[in-house]
């Protein structure tokens, strides 16, 4: 892996498809690089993935090219196949009179060095495409980029799914043919590829599922872009690759590591306040303090005795009671905490959504908002501004949709979009959980978190990953990279208990015990541990 630097940050940035079709222009009309060296370069840059990952010498290749830019690509890679010493057969989809100037170029190349099989135009043509598919042992995907508008239909469905039943390896240009380059979404029906080579800067569709698993094993290539128009200030999205941790000083105490006050629970809700307020301390965090309803702490504290409680007043229904307003705000004071996290497990009893919107709005310290406290918050936004110190948004899709008065399924089609929005909306940083969480600043940048597998998608594993942001910054760590640096290190965890366990029946519990060992293997191997999650350069 190969990172850019700046002031010595490790950062690989992230584009929209627009975005790079604007680098495009600017490396062709400021520096002079043609269009037609652009699409060499990306031709070169699929060939040597294809030379690395399964070799030339000998095989079999199908081309299948698009009559876009993509599909000139393909044109130069398997010209490339062929010098090589590969047999190779092309399919051009659709007219030839329709490629630009560049691809028409390689087209006729490949016209005359004898690897054009065939122009497929309609579904009578499908049957010799499926011949060669069962002859080859690779394929190579140029079908459609990242320019792709509306959902797949007709011809080039039927090539997609004929090349998707074969199960050989496929070699995807920019983008898996048929998923969008902004949403990572499946426009109708799309290619599933071994490896895919996207040019420049990996998209949003490279990244986000469901395009990452179509993707298979993701490349970056520069193809010759000087580094002033990938590595700019314009472009505000990054994959995640948070900052170092502090070190701990050798004669720190409880108190160096940060004073947390969590406040959660509620009648038969006691997973949330024991996750949040003991992963605080399983993830390098001094103190944990957990104001909950005075009858649940007993079964709490049978299993986290580590953590110090606060028996609260509750009302008939088991909810935290209004009353406890005065008592915690003096207990803040008191006790010099540095940092609340308020709303895991406290119900949608009216009562304590009431309360905690209350603390959101008064209490003068960092405050980390979650689970039903995101209900609560969703009522009444306007509490956020007159809060002075920096808030902690961490919801999923559902709780993001009651936040911004939006349906889920918005949410989940606008994920960078929407996060972007609520973080600037609410002066707040946000993380939208989820498979690649989406990490926002007020301040407009994003960031893409690879870590993380589908066994987390279990109940309390949200609850986790609270306390673990709240330990980063008892570390040290500024609120914003402590959310980056937590959910990283979350997903570590669950990564690890994975690698252990396997993704099916991990539970909240796994991911908390795994904690201290993800930031252990952070520490010591920080650059290593983030090259797993990058794509390789080439």
């Amino acid at each position: 892996m190969i990172f850019l630097f700046t002031n010595g940050d490790l950062i690989m940035k992230v584009s929209t498809v627009e975005q790079m079709r604007e680098m495009d222009s600017i490396a062709i009309e400021k520096y002079g690089i043609e269009h037609q060296l652009l699409m060499e370069n990306a031709g070169q840059a699929v060939y040597e993935v294809i030379k690395k990952e399964l070799g030339t010498l000998g095989k079999r290749f199908v081309v299948v090219a698009g009559t876009g830019n993509n599909g000139g690509d393909a044109l130069v890679v398997g010209r490339m196949l062929r010098s090589s010493g590969s047999e190779v057969k092309v399919f051009v989809v659709g007219n030839p009179l329709k490629f630009s100037v560049f691809a028409l170029k390689n087209y006729q190349i490949a016209q005359k060095i004898g690897i054009i099989e065939k122009v497929i135009e309609n579904k009578e043509d499908i049957e010799t495409l499926s011949s060669s598919l069962f002859w080859c042992d690779a394929i190579v995907d140029g079908l459609f980029g990242t320019g792709l508008s509306g959902n797949i239909t007709g011809i080039f469905r039927d090539v997609i799914e004929e090349v998707n039943k074969t199960k050989k390896p496929v070699f995807s240009i920019d983008i898996p043919s048929g998923i969008g380059g902004n949403d990572g979404a499946v426009h109708g029906s799309a290619i599933k590829a071994c490896c895919t080579v996207t040019f420049g800067l990996p998209k949003i569709g490279n990244l986000l599922y469901p395009g990452y698993y179509y993707g298979g094993k993701l490349f970056v290539s520069h193809i010759s872009f000087p580094p002033e128009l990938y590595n700019t200030d314009s472009i505000k999205i990054e994959l995640n690759e948070p900052p170092e941790l502090p070190n701990r000083l050798p004669w720190g105490h409880k108190g160096t590591f940060g004073k947390l006050l969590v406040v959660a629970g509620a009648k038969n809700y006691y997973g949330a306040p024991y996750f949040s307020s003991l992963s605080f301390l399983k993830a390098g965090g001094g103190y944990s303090r957990l104001a909950a309803p005075k009858s649940i702490i007993p079964y709490i504290a049978s299993k986290a005795s580590e953590v110090v409680y606060l028996p609260m007043e509750e009302n008939e229904n088991g909810a935290l009671s209004r009353s406890n307003k005065k008592m915690l705000l003096e207990l803040i004071d008191q006790l010099e905490i540095d940092f609340i996290i308020v709303g895991p497990g406290i119900s949608t009893d009216s009562e304590a959504q009431s309360l905690i919107r209350d603390l959101i709005a008064e209490t003068n310290i960092p405050a980390i908002v979650d689970g039903d406290g995101l209900t609560a918050l969703s009522a009444d936004t306007s509490v956020l501004k007159s809060r002075k110190n920096p808030t902690i948004l961490t919801p999923h899709s559902g709780e993001m949709a009651r936040l911004m008065k939006i349906k889920t399924a918005e949410v989940e089609s606008k994920r960078v979009e929407i996060a972007k929005t609520a973080a600037e909306e609410f002066n707040a940083y946000v993380v939208l959980k989820g498979a690649h969480s989406i990490i926002a600043y007020p301040d407009g940048r994003e960031f893409i978190n690879m870590s993380g597998n589908s066994g987390m998608a279990t109940a309390g594993s949200g609850d986790v990953l609270t306390g673990t942001v709240a330990a980063m910054m008892g570390l040290g760590l500024e609120p914003g990279e402590s959310l980056r640096t937590g959910v990283f290190i979350h997903g570590l965890a669950g990564d690890i208990a994975a690698s252990e366990k396997g993704e099916d029946g991990i539970t909240a519990d796994d991911i908390l015990q795994h904690l201290p060992n993800a930031v252990k293997v952070y520490r010591e191997n920080r650059e290593e541990v983030l090259q797993k999650y990058m794509p390789e350069v080439v």
